[in-house]
Formats: C-alpha cells, sequence, structure tokens
C-alpha cells in the first residue's frame, strides 16, 4: 500500500512538471503524461517498478476515463443526427476497418493465427479519433457550432458507439461464433436497460433529495460508476465496459451537468493516472516499433481523408465542408488506447503492437493539433489541386440567370458576405416587410446547407469563400452599392471585419459598407478601414433587455413572451 501511495505521488509530480512545460510550448496534455509515465516507469529511470501499482493506477484511471466518456455522450443528439452524419460516420468506420484489415493484414500482423489479433485491434484503434484533442481544439477555434464542427462531432459520438460495440465482443474473439456474439449482445443489453431504468425511476428521486449537498452528489455518481462496473463484471463482461454504460445511462439524467461538472475534477485526476500509467508501459521503441508505428500514423492519416471526405463529398458538401472534417478527424483517439490496452489484457495483441499504437497516437497528436489549427489554410492549398484532379465543388454547378456561372461578374446591389444567424434573422425580416427586396440582394458563403436552402427559395447565392479576395473579385463585388459584414470576428476563418473592409473597400470605393463589431474598440478600427457603419450588437441586446426588466415590473412580462412568441411563429430562418 505504502509502495503504490509513492508510485501514485511520483506519478502526479512528474505529470504537473511536464504538463506544465506542455502547457507553455503549447503542446497536448496527453502527450506530457505519457512521456511522464515513460520517465518514471520500468523503461526509463525505473522509479516506478511495481507491475501492481502500475496496473493498479492504470485501471482506475481507465474506469474514471470511461465513466466521463460515458457521460459526454448525447443519446438526444444521436437520435437528431441528421442524414449526412450517419452517412459520413458510417463510411468512415466501416471503410476504415475493411481498409484497415486490408493494410494490416497485407503488412504481416496476425489476424486469428495463434490466438492473436493484432491486425483486428489496430484496425478499431485507427478507426477511432481523439474527443479530447479534436473538441479542445475547436473550442479554441470557435468552430464547433460550424457545419464541419458539426459533422466532426456527430462521428465522434457514432464512434464511441461502434467501440461500445467492439467491447462487447471483445471478451469472445477466442471463441467468435453466432451465438457467443448473441450471447455477448444479451449481455450488454440487459446491463444497458438495468442502467437505464434505474437512472430513469430510481437516481432522480434519489438525487432530488440530496441535490443541495455537493459532496453526497459526487458520492453518488462514484457509487453508481462502480456499482454498475460491478454488475458487469458479474455478467462476465468488464468493469471498464460497466463503467462506459454507467456514464451512458446518466447523460440522460435530469442531473447530468450537475454531476459532469462535480466529478470533472477527479476524472482529470485519474485520467492523468491512466496516461502516466500507460507511459510507463512504452517501452524505448526499437527500429522494428518505431516503423510500424510510422506505418500505423500514416495508414490512419490516409484512410481517415479517404473514409471521411468521400462520403461527404458525394452526399454534395462541397470540398471545404468534406476536408476539413477529414483533418480534425485525422488522429488516433485516446479510446483507441483503451481498446488496445483491453487486447493486452486479454493477451489478444502483443507488447510491441502496442507499443508502436502508443508512439504513433503520440506522433499523430502532435501533428493533428497543429493540422486542426491551420485546417483552413490546408483545406485552401488543397482545393486548387482537387479542382485540377477532376473534382467538381459547389461553385461549379450553378447556373445563373441568362445561362452564366453565377459568380462571374453577375452580383446584385445588395450584397450579404457570410451567412450566419444575423444573416438568416435579415433575410426572414425583409421576407416579411418588403419581400420584393430580395431579389436584390446576393449572398456569398461556403456553407452548402445555406447554398442549398437559399437557392431552393429562389435567392442568389455565390459558393466561395469571403476571406479570398479572389472570390469576391469573382463575385463582382465592386458593382455593388451596399455591402454587409453580418458575420462577427470571433466566427469568421481566415479574417477578420477590419481586414474584409479593406479589401471591399479596394475593389469598391463607392459602396457602403456595414460591418459587424464583436468590440466597442474595433468601431473605430472599422470606420478607419473604410466602414460607413459598424453594427454593435449588444446595444440591441440592451435595449432588448431592458424592455424585458419594464415588462416584468410591469407585470406584463407574459404578453412580452406572448409577442416574441408571434414574432418567432411568423419567422422562416434558414438557420435555427
Amino acid at each position: 500500500m505504502h509502495e503504490l501511495i509513492g508510485d501514485i505521488t511520483l506519478s502526479i509530480l512528474f505529470a504537473w512538471v511536464l504538463g506544465l512545460l506542455a502547457h507553455f510550448s503549447r503542446q497536448p496534455l496527453i502527450l506530457a503524461y505519457l512521456i511522464a509515465g515513460f520517465l518514471i516507469g520500468p523503461f526509463g529511470t525505473g522509479l516506478v517498478k511495481s507491475q501492481e501499482s502500475i496496473s493498479v493506477i492504470s485501471e482506475l484511471g481507465l474506469i474514471f476515463m470511461l465513466f466521463m466518456i460515458g457521460l459526454e455522450i448525447d443519446l438526444k443528439k444521436i437520435v437528431r443526427a441528421g442524414k449526412v452524419i450517419l452517412f459520413a460516420a458510417g463510411g468512415q468506420l466501416l471503410g476504415g476497418c475493411l481498409l484497415g484489415i486490408l493494410f494490416f493484414v497485407g503488412i504481416g500482423l496476425s489476424m486469428g493465427g495463434g490466438g492473436k489479433f493484432d491486425a483486428l485491434y489496430l484496425c478499431v484503434a485507427c478507426a477511432l479519433s481523439s474527443t479530447v484533442i479534436i473538441v479542445k481544439v475547436l473550442y479554441e477555434k470557435r468552430e464547433l457550432d460550424t457545419l464541419p464542427g458539426r459533422i466532426t462531432l456527430g462521428v465522434l459520438v457514432l464512434q464511441d458507439i461502434f467501440a461500445i460495440l467492439f467491447l462487447a465482443v471483445q471478451p469472445s474473439l477466442d471463441n467468435l461464433q453466432v451465438s457467443v456474439i448473441l450471447l455477448s449482445i444479451l449481455r450488454v443489453g440487459v446491463l444497458v436497460a438495468t442502467a437505464l431504468v434505474l437512472s430513469r425511476y430510481v437516481l432522480p428521486r434519489l438525487f432530488q433529495q440530496i441535490a443541495r449537498r455537493p459532496e453526497l452528489i459526487l458520492l453518488g455518481a462514484l457509487a453508481w460508476c462502480f456499482l454498475i462496473g460491478e454488475v458487469a463484471e458479474r455478467l462476465h463482461l468488464s468493469r471498464e465496459m460497466g463503467s462506459l454504460v454507467a456514464g451512458v445511462s446518466l447523460s440522460t439524467f435530469p442531473y447530468a451537468l450537475d454531476v459532469t461538472a462535480k466529478v470533472t475534477t477527479l476524472r482529470d485526476f485519474f485520467i492523468t493516472l491512466f496516461f502516466v500509467a500507460l507511459g510507463m508501459t512504452i517501452p524505448v521503441p526499437g527500429l522494428s516499433v518505431i516503423g510500424l508505428a510510422l506505418l500505423i500514423a500514416a495508414f490512419t492519416v490516409a484512410s481517415r481523408l479517404v473514409t471521411t471526405f468521400t462520403p461527404l463529398y458525394l452526399m454534395k458538401q462541397g470540398l471545404r465542408a468534406s476536408l476539413l472534417p477529414a483533418i480534425n478527424l485525422a488522429q488516433i483517439s485516446e479510446f483507441s488506447l483503451v481498446v488496445i490496452q483491453t487486447g493486452v489484457a486479454a493477451g489478444h495483441i502483443s507488447t510491441a503492437t502496442s507499443s508502436a499504437a502508443s508512439f504513433a497516437f503520440v506522433v499523430l497528436a502532435v501533428l493533428s493539433t497543429f493540422a486542426i489549427t491551420r485546417s483552413g489554410e490546408i483545406t485552401r492549398s488543397l482545393i486548387g489541386p482537387l479542382k485540377r484532379l477532376g473534382l467538381h465543388d459547389l461553385d461549379q454547378a450553378q447556373p445563373a440567370e441568362g445561362g452564366q456561372e453565377a459568380g462571374h461578374g453577375e452580383t446584385r446591389r445588395i450584397v450579404i458576405l457570410g451567412f450566419f444567424r444575423a444573416a438568416s434573422a435579415l433575410l426572414s425580416q425583409i421576407e416579411r416587410d418588403n419581400e420584393a427586396l430580395l431579389e436584390q440582394i446576393s449572398v456569398i458563403d461556403f456553407n452548402p446547407l445555406v447554398f442549398r436552402t437559399l437557392k431552393d427559395r429562389g435567392l442568389h447565392v455565390i459558393y466561395g469563400d469571403i476571406s479570398n479576395v479572389d472570390t469576391l473579385v469573382h463575385a463582382g463585388i465592386g458593382k455593388a452599392e451596399i455591402i454587409i459584414l453580418s458575420v462577427p470576428d470571433s466566427l469568421l476563418v481566415g479574417a477578420n471585419n477590419e481586414k474584409l473592409v479593406r479589401h471591399v473597400r479596394s475593389l469598391n470605393p463607392t459602396a457602403k459598407i456595414v460591418a459587424t463589431a464583436d468590440l466597442l474598440v474595433d468601431v473605430n478600427d472599422l470606420y478607419a478601414a473604410g466602414a460607413d457603419y459598424a453594427m454593435v450588437t449588444r446595444l440591441s441586446d440592451a435595449k432588448e433587455l431592458f424592455s424585458v426588466i419594464e415588462a416584468a415590473d410591469a407585470g406584463l412580462l407574459q404578453e412580452k413572451r406572448a409577442e416574441m412568441d408571434a414574432q418567432l411563429g411568423e419567422r422562416r430562418e434558414v438557420l435555427p
């Protein structure tokens, strides 16, 4: 026991020091934890030698990590997932696994011979992408709510479901028969049904009684995690599988957000321990391990581009919206390491293959972080070559009035650059108050949903990236009379309002330019760049909120709400 406490102390201390270095050098924290584990493990300095300590630390971290992954799986989002996400995820998972089996068997890895399933585990591991890395970087870039961001997150959720199904079958790989698979699925069904029924009808009443006692909510969540883990163990599944189901069952729970907030700190502690323990198991890589790791990394990137880009492109999402999710998803998941570790524990995969997968994870974690950060530039550099190869983008299939291609000098009196919620609300307002004005408006945006919806409504829309000067020239921006930049800087990709105003003013010296200011200090910068009017949305928001306060003080809040409901019922917006 004293040895375990000392080993945990070393793990946390080295993880913190290496984590600080990773933070200041802007590297993924997971990479720091893996290196920390390697340094103190048996293959590093040997400060931690006990295999029992490593095993206990790893299992505790794994249980908590899967519990939190389960808490973050939103079943409602899966049900609401559109066909684009479903087809993209299906194509990526099935295509990735098929290509993975062909590739890894082709390079000589085992697919069941001698009880070893190295090729199978690697193809599953390479089919999963890192939720931690993707969500962190997209959140920092404020791209989670963009179309490529939503597609990426939808694919990640369905990848987690796929991993759950594999973990259900994994214990029976040595005796993989239809009856065995059905029995495994039945056991998982019993476990899931039990967890969902209890979380739906029993837990809410208990948690409602202790809602004001944070320590009891935390303790109750942990008790639930370990209880379902033990039920899974009795069903001949695994505690890890049970903790995942426990998290998923709580994700639909009314107090799920409260539970997640209170367990987050504890989760971070044990997830750190998991990755440190995982780093302890990574030996000094020999040339063969490094070679296999590089092959795994190269295959992951190539297969993700093929299996993600292809279904999205075939569903007419355009080159940009098809490329960005492929770039976002091009890494190996931390969940992949979980899958690999369960394979090692079951004796299904060799330690050399496990080490290569961990090494490939580290390589892709670093490269993918930089790639996602610069995904806009990477995408723009790839679109030209793809078009030259014969692939068509959405802007190559939009005939304009008079038989010309849209965008070749044909534009309207009013041009909206970029289309998000403010522009959606503007068009709805114009449609209601002065519908004839819609015939004088052009919209330029690269969201395929916006492009198709506006086109179906008979509006003039040009597919293109407004941050690209060539797009503005091609769209004939120089002939417009009023140009509206309705997208705030926080949502623009590859540009900002000040930069766009300068570009537009250089192309059209006489147009009236309306731009959007995120901050009050941006207003003067926009005017200096050439804008004629700067919109500050917080002012209209403040006016609306003040009117709500006045209505509440006068006892007229219900009437105010009824008025708002009536307005919402009359609107027919492109974006919800």
